[in-house]
């Protein structure tokens, strides 16, 4: 019996030690904020308010509260333009709680505008620019590249001539190529060679995608004619892992590993690492020949079976953040290489079975930010970097191959296009520097300077005594930015600014000092240009959820290196007679947004634009149609429309669609050394589409099986309208050339795992195995499967 006494006691006591252990332990509150239209709230405030402990979410919508005990609750959330919501939860035992916030907008209007609480992205939207912003974290768990986004946007359109890999070209509204810039975090990507492309960088590299459609803001520096790309990595102190892999179609492999990780101290160490490989084997429709016979074979359907291609990239930056001397000092290096097989010319009637090229990137990096620089208010950047790489164009089997693989093999030296080792070093680099100068709330001051630097280098070792590849091709071009912004209250804005350009290229030209044949000499030529350029852009509320803002240029845009020297890799010959193009950009643009029986979200954005282009740089078939050559088009004007509407119910779906019309017109009345109207006058641009749109519909599916499982079902539809190759008014109708009229859809799954810890996509394109063309016979994939692991880890390092 005593023993039994003994034992109760015991009990007792230990009973009575975890009650009062229990009663005294606390726990960590967590969450995630969210709109109706699934969208996160950055910075919603959150309040438990009988302990009255606060918090704010981060950027993401995420928020965490520690040390709470034992209790009821009542958790308060407040954020700009939505409705206060209050949720009830009870603390008991020692497991962490994790409560889900979706918050409504509020139906009222409010007579002034204030932008706090807005996301990274809503921000950018609601500039005075014409600019459209992609939120690229709700794209990470798919399979796209940065180049395939983008090509969702209204007024954009990517053309690629084959898969993956391929030669792709970015247009903003009918401007193309390099009339449009390209930047990661400002940053130029001039520099950057063929192994770090918008068409191999993944998706989840990007935080969120830029597009300024016309007029650029200064702190883009660069000589943009009609528009710009700006890729916006997240740049904030962080521990995080980001790792994928996908497989699919056409022995398509793509990995990407995103890491970071910052001390306390402030020491932040990056790495951004992917790799790409297709064989790129996909079904095509072409015209055939026997090699032998001649006999020919009409629309035979084939595989393509010399077009591999695999590129690797590692980026590295390591440096402190988080001090008053430097918000962030990072130096860096990006090394990479690819390698691509050359399967056809600019026309598929070219067909190539052993020509390759490759290609890479040694580049080191210098970032250095600083706020309130010798004087409060003053910010100030400097951005670096040189790319020591260099590409090869291979090309030294005498041979002609057939769409079904056979080749004849010729005796004697050859190629299958150009015999050629040729190595070519561009040795450019890019230095920037933007100082932004804040008086008060409502004025600033801006000043950016961009300075780049070209000089090609050739050598082949099967001529290595050709004086050809030891000819001058250099450039150096600077753009001056200067520029004052006026905001009032959040509901008026404007910016003036002006830009100055110069241009230095040195170059050679051969002729014959003798008149004998192959008698060749070459003289050296220096050629300086210099222009002034200058825009406004303004924005005005007319209600809270209503805004409307117009903003113009007058832009120049400067010959690129490879426009002048050619590019081998990319099918392009050079034209060191192209002159600098300068257009007048008109933007007017609207946005309204709106809900209604609070769980309904509608919103609308339209832009008006006109252009007016003179000396218009523009592709066109050299003389034997193998390559591509850029010329001058005397006065070029395009005027058009793009909008988005955008509907979402809840957090359950949302649905958009978007249309573009551009009118490009050749208004150069007279040709060069004619007196006569030209034929071509008031034809329409050729090789470039004029109506194409986009629709998407997803529907999202929560705590699937699990909670915190999520599932949503995403569709993708792409139209084009066709257009002809050639001017209209040339040949008859009947023998006219044209990319025909696209149509494409996409099916997408994701599901997601403990809250998007883990993920697996899957996806179909093509689905209705279309023949797609992007450029003339030059056709894209056919129907194609892909999934897609993901493992995604954050660490706050509040």
């Amino acid at each position: 019996m005593f023993n039994y006494k003994i034992l109760f006691f015991i009990f007792l006591s230990l009973s009575r030690i975890a009650c009062f252990s229990q009663e005294n332990s606390t726990v960590t509150v967590r969450g995630q904020v969210t709109a109706s239209s699934t969208q996160t709230i950055p910075f919603a405030s959150i309040t438990i308010e009988e302990v009255d402990l606060k918090t704010a979410a981060d950027e993401n919508g995420n928020f965490s509260i520690k040390n709470v005990k034992q209790g009821n609750y009542t958790l308060k959330i407040t954020a700009v333009s939505f409705t206060t919501v209050k949720k009830q939860f009870i603390v008991f035992g020692d497991k962490d709680i994790n409560v889900s916030i979706r918050m409504e907008t509020e139906t009222n209007e409010l007579e002034s505008v204030t932008v706090l609480g807005r996301s990274a992205t809503e921000k950018i939207n609601k500039q005075a620019y014409s600019v459209t912003a992609i939120d690229a974290k709700k794209l990470h768990n798919s399979t796209l590249d940065l180049s395939q986004a983008l090509d969702r946007v209204s007024g954009v359109r990517v053309r690629e001539t084959g898969g993956v890999g391929s030669q792709s070209e970015l247009s903003i509204n009918g401007f193309r190529g390099n009339q449009v810039k390209y930047f990661i975090d400002g940053v130029p990507m001039d520099n950057f060679g063929s192994s770090f492309q918008l068409n191999n960088i993944p998706i989840n590299l990007a935080d969120r995608i830029e597009v300024y459609k016309g007029v650029v803001p200064i702190w883009l520096g660069g000589d943009a004619l009609g528009g710009a790309v700006n890729i916006v990595t997240n740049g904030k102190p962080r521990t995080y892992l980001d790792a994928s892999y996908s497989f699919g179609s056409f022995n398509t492999h793509k990995t990407t590993v995103n890491a970071g990780y910052t001390a306390k101290s402030g020491l932040t160490a990056e790495i951004n690492a992917f790799q790409n490989y297709s064989d790129n084997n996909y079904w095509v429709n072409v015209d055939a020949a026997d090699l032998n016979t001649g006999a020919y074979f009409p629309n035979q359907r084939v595989r393509r079976f010399h077009d591999r291609y695999r590129n690797e990239t590692v980026i590295l930056n390591v440096g402190l953040t988080g001090k008053k001397y430097a918000e962030k000092l990072l130096i860096g290096f990006t090394a990479g290489e690819n390698q691509a097989d050359i399967q056809t010319g600019a026309r598929m009637v070219s067909v190539f079975g052993k020509m390759y090229r490759k290609g890479n990137i040694l580049m080191p990096t210098l970032k250095y930010q600083v706020k309130d620089f010798f004087t409060k208010g003053l910010d100030f950047n400097l951005t670096a970097n040189y790319n020591f790489g260099q590409e090869q164009n291979i090309d030294t089997l005498n041979r002609r191959y057939n769409w079904f693989g056979d080749y004849k093999q010729y005796d004697g030296d050859g190629g299958e296009r150009s015999r050629t080792l040729r190595i070519f070093k561009n040795n450019n680099g890019v230095a920037t520097a933007n100082a932004l100068y804040h008086v008060g709330e409502r004025h600033s001051f801006m000043l950016n300077n961009t300075f780049t630097t070209f000089d090609r280098k050739e050598s082949d070792e099967l001529v290595p005594e050709s004086t050809k590849y030891k000819q001058p091709k250099k450039t150096q071009k600077d753009i001056l930015g200067a520029g004052y912004k006026f905001n009032y209250n959040g509901k008026w804005s404007t910016s003036v600014f002006t830009k100055y350009y110069y241009l230095n290229t040195t170059y050679s030209r051969s002729y014959n000092p003798t008149g004998n044949t192959g008698d060749i000499a070459y003289q050296e030529y220096v050629d300086n240009r210099t222009s002034l350029g200058y825009g406004a852009a303004s924005s005005y509320y007319l209600k809270q959820n209503l805004q409307i803002k117009g903003s113009f240029e007058k832009s120049y845009r400067l010959p690129s290196p490879e426009e002048i020297f050619g590019n081998v890799n990319n099918n392009l010959e050079g034209n060191v007679d192209l002159k600098p193009e300068s257009s007048n950009n008109f933007n007017l643009g609207l946005s309204y947004q709106t809900s209604f029986k609070t769980v309904n979200s509608l919103s609308f954005d339209m832009n008006l634009l006109y252009r007016d282009a003179t000396d218009f740089i523009r592709p066109t078939l050299n003389l034997n149609q193998t390559m591509q050559k850029n010329v001058n088009q005397g006065r070029v004007t395009n005027y058009g429309i793009d909008g988005e509407i955008r509907y979402s119910y809840t957090n359950r779906f949302t649905a958009g669609v978007n249309m573009t019309y551009q009118n490009l017109r050749n208004m150069t009345k007279y040709e060069p050394n004619q007196n006569y109207v030209s034929s071509f006058y008031k034809d329409r641009i050729p090789n470039m589409p004029f109506l194409f749109g986009n629709a998407d519909a997803t529907v999202y599916f929560y705590d699937m099986f699990k909670k915190g499982n999520n599932l949503s079902l995403g569709y993708n539809f792409l139209y084009v309208n066709k257009h002809y190759l050639s001017w209209p008014s040339q040949g008859s109708k009947d023998s006219k050339l044209d990319i025909p009229t696209q149509f494409n859809s996409d099916l997408n799954a994701v599901y997601t795992f403990a809250n998007g810890k883990y993920n697996l996509a899957v996806e179909c394109k093509n689905i209705f195995d279309n023949k797609l063309y992007d450029n003339f016979s030059l056709q894209k994939p056919s129907r194609a499967f892909y999934i897609k692991f993901r493992y995604f880890f954050t660490k706050s390092n509040k």
